[in-house]
């Protein structure tokens, strides 16, 4: 059975099928009249729900979704559920990163303790659903380094490592990282409801 990421970021979609092995996974590219899912929630749980569920619905196959961000604690949390669009334009990697360190230009590199968040989701057509987390704590560093990853993965420093998220191949990322957390702890929940 396909199970149907409520995606159409290809990072996004190449690391869940490294996370997903087993499953048979596709893209909201399979789903063109799928149109885009506003990300209205306040929460990461709220938006991985809506966008799940509405998958779901549309395709009339199990739906998988997640939202994540990068919480930083001088900034009480922010971006958060905000992370995608933090300088104003959805999918501004660039624009995202050069704003947030201005933000925390003037903090000491003492305290830019942060951490990546996701909320990952599984609907089903019936509006059966389950959500889990995952998190993967660290600081900011003001200068992005490595060129893997996407979003704000060149400028974050998983705790106990000296390289940032950007710097590490994926199988090292897809171990630690806060959407690997997530959909490992979310892939015994789609084999239960599933039956598979």
């Amino acid at each position: 059975m396909k199970i149907v990421l409520a995606t159409r970021n290809a990072g996004k979609i190449a690391e869940l099928r490294r996370i997903l092995a087993g499953f048979d996974i596709v893209g909201l590219e399979e789903f063109p009249s799928i149109g885009e899912i506003a990300e209205t929630g306040v929460t990461f749980e709220e938006n991985a729900l809506l966008k799940a569920h509405a998958v779901a619905q549309g395709s009339g196959l199990p739906a998988v979704a997640d939202d994540s961000g990068l919480c930083v604690d001088v900034l009480n949390g922010m971006p958060g559920v905000f992370s995608a669009r933090w300088a104003g334009r959805h999918g501004d990697d660039t624009a995202n990163l050069e704003l947030l360190l201005a933000q925390v230009s003037d903090v000491p590199d003492g305290k830019l303790t942060a951490h990546f968040a996701c909320a990952a989701a599984l609907a089903l057509p019936s509006g059966q659903f389950r959500v889990v987390e995952g998190t993967l704590p660290g600081s900011l560093v003001r200068t992005p380094r490595g060129s893997g990853g996407f979003g704000y993965d060149p400028i974050f420093v998983p705790e106990g490592e000296s390289r940032t998220t950007a710097e590490l191949a994926p199988e090292e990322k897809d171990a630690i990282s806060h959407r690997g957390r997530a959909f490992r702890a979310l892939a015994p929940v789609v084999r239960e409801l599933l039956g598979s």
